[in-house]
């Protein structure tokens, strides 16, 4: 006999087990047994409903002692939605035996108690579903004390199962938190529009969707990008969904940059990939589809659908959805404006340098540039190789101090005002001075570094050097035997004062020899432990021994690059190879030198 204070007792230990349960099941022996031993109780029967009267659980115990019948099912029972209550409990009492099957599939268990007395409470658990429980009673049971136990066991329940659900909202918030700020790095690390994608279609599958397509909105429509889905054979299926189907292209054509997530499920998906038998049909729970516009600074960009195939608790909320869109819509747009301005810096790029080499009978000439900063700013390096009248070639190489417009203008001018001098004949040290003139006139804020070389076949086979620098890096030469030589040169920077002049220094290049070229990017180009590669060039640039110009313009070029653990400057690197001239070759004319330097 359970009187009101071991009741009471039931009660506490029930609401104890009650705050650490992690399912309203767990729950069912500290219900089941006090309610048992209340006198003249001889059965309990608990069921579990969905919303739309389809029974999916029920548990039955007898005072006997035997072990609990428990029943898991999917149970359509239309007679039952006469019992589902709107609001609050609902408490019922009346005879075992005038139970209607339809609507009491306990009544197979309470029936085993003979002429006994039903009291019963259903009672809403959430939106989606609806719960019973049930006892059976004797004459001899105060039956308004087992409906008032029942209310109490009742109130428990559905606090558990509301506690239960709040966890699981602050534990899928707290997911969803971490979800997004996974997300934004991934996004975040890529500045290519089309990985950036695919790095959404990644990270959104299995934990947000069972399914994931993405599109990019291009001025003929929507493009498909990426796919993926947690079932190998229905990804190839959504792939091709993506790719070519009239109805999904439809759909993601109407959305414009005001839209929310739109989730469509059962007669809304008719016709489309997602219905059965469809890519994602075969599972276990009905289809559910979502499309999230991808909009930023007031434009379409693109969009995600996500396929469900889980329960429906599982599902995102539109909140989630909506924040997940405006953070890829952002690491897109993002990617857009890089690949805008990467496309503007090269092209800007491409008008600051010459677009070929001159031939010239004898030389090998080539060049080499590699952008080193991430954010891609026009760089201050330039090159160039220049026909001069007395069939020489002039070879210049400089670097405008910064990144930016106002470097790529002071690139323009240096490269054009030098080009232009040693094309008229000028010597390359007039050649500087006359443009550290032009750079202080116009008050150009930033100072300069160039070296010009004038390169003269001699009669003899060699070829005479005459080098002018204003505080460049000193030219190398790669000797035909393998020893490397310094190109002897200085000079103070452009720039910096108004009257300077600059000497010259001689060389000579015998047949084989490779004279080398190039801005401070390649030399201080520095390894984590501090080493820069200037200390390892000569030996680099011997290892290149026989080597064509550009195997030795890239090969350094690359070197370079693949060495430094730090450092973001451009390498501009050129390179001329004298192989000497045969006596049928001759020098090329001053005319046709001059014609291809026009055509450039």
């Amino acid at each position: 006999m359970v009187d009101d204070d071991t009741w009471s007792g039931a009660l506490h230990r029930l609401w104890q087990a009650a705050s650490r349960a992690e399912e309203v099941a767990a729950l069912a022996d500290d219900v089941y047994a006090p309610l048992l031993a209340t006198p003249g109780v001889h059965l309990v029967v608990g069921t579990r409903w969905d919303e739309d009267a389809t029974l999916r659980y029920m548990r039955a115990l007898g005072a006997n002692g035997d072990a609990p019948v428990i029943i898991a099912t999917a149970r359509s029972m239309p007679g039952a939605a006469v019992r589902e209550p709107d609001g609050e409990p609902v408490v019922t009492r009346g005879s075992v035996d005038e139970l209607d099957d339809a609507a009491w599939p306990e009544a197979e268990f309470l029936r085993q108690s003979p002429g006994a007395s039903v009291v019963a409470c259903t009672f809403r658990l959430d939106r989606s579903g609806w719960a019973g429980l049930s006892v059976a009673v004797d004459a001899s049971a105060d039956t308004e004390g087992v409906a008032r136990r029942l209310a109490q066991a009742v109130d428990v329940i559905v606090a558990c199962h509301t506690g239960i659900l709040q966890r699981g909202r602050e534990a899928r918030r707290g997911a969803d938190d971490a979800l997004l700020a996974e997300a934004s790095l991934q996004m975040d690390s890529s500045l290519d529009v089309e990985d950036t994608l695919r790095r959404v279609a990644r990270i959104a599958v299995p934990a947000v969707a069972d399914g994931c397509l993405v599109h990019l909105l291009r001025k003929d429509g929507p493009e498909f990008v990426a796919a993926t889905h947690v079932a190998v054979q229905q990804q190839r299926a959504l792939e091709e969904a993506g790719r070519d189907d009239p109805w999904l292209a439809a759909l993601l054509a109407q959305r414009d940059d005001g839209d929310q997530a739109l989730f469509l499920s059962g007669a809304a998906l008719d016709g489309s990939p997602f219905a059965v038998p469809g890519p994602t049909g075969g599972g276990r729970h009905p289809t559910v589809v979502s499309v999230s516009t991808l909009h930023a600074r007031g434009r379409v960009v693109g969009s995600i659908t996500f396929v469900y195939q889980r329960p429906e608790d599982r599902l995102p909320d539109s909140a989630f959805l909506d924040s997940l869109a405006t953070r890829a819509a952002l690491a897109i747009d993002n990617a857009l404006l890089y690949e805008l301005r990467r496309h503007a810096v090269l092209s800007l790029q491409e008008h600051l340098l010459p677009s070929q080499l001159p031939a010239a009978a004898g030389w090998d000439l080539s060049a080499s540039y590699e952008v080193g900063d991430p954010m891609l700013d026009v760089g201050g390096d330039f090159y160039d190789a220049v026909p001069r009248p007395d069939g020489s070639i002039a070879l210049l190489i400089g670097d405008v101090c910064g990144r930016g417009a106002e470097a790529a203008a002071l690139t323009g001018l240096a490269r054009h005002t030098l080009r232009t001098l040693l094309e008229e004949g000028t010597d390359p040290g007039t050649a500087l001075s006359r443009l550290n003139r032009a750079l202080r006139q116009e008050g150009a804020s930033r100072f300069l570094t160039a070296v010009v070389v004038t390169m003269t076949p001699r009669a003899d086979g060699t070829v005479r050097l005459t080098t002018c620098s204003a505080g460049h890096p000193r030219p190398l030469v790669l000797r035909a035997d393998g020893s490397i030589g310094e190109v002897v040169s200085g000079g103070l920077l452009l720039g910096i004062l108004d009257d300077v002049s600059y000497d010259s220094h001689e060389d000579s290049l015998d047949p084989g020899d490779t004279l080398v070229l190039f801005t401070d990017g390649l030399t201080e180009s520095r390894e984590a432990d501090g080493t820069y590669f200037e200390s390892v060039l000569p030996g680099r640039l011997a290892a290149l021994r026989g080597s064509d110009a550009a195997h030795v313009a890239e090969s350094l070029a690359r070197q370079a690059r693949t060495f430094r653990a730090s450092g973001q400057d451009d390498i501009a690197l050129l390179v001329a190879r004298w192989n000497g001239i045969t006596p049928s070759d001759g020098l090329l004319p001053l005319e046709t030198l001059l014609e291809q330097a026009a055509l450039r």
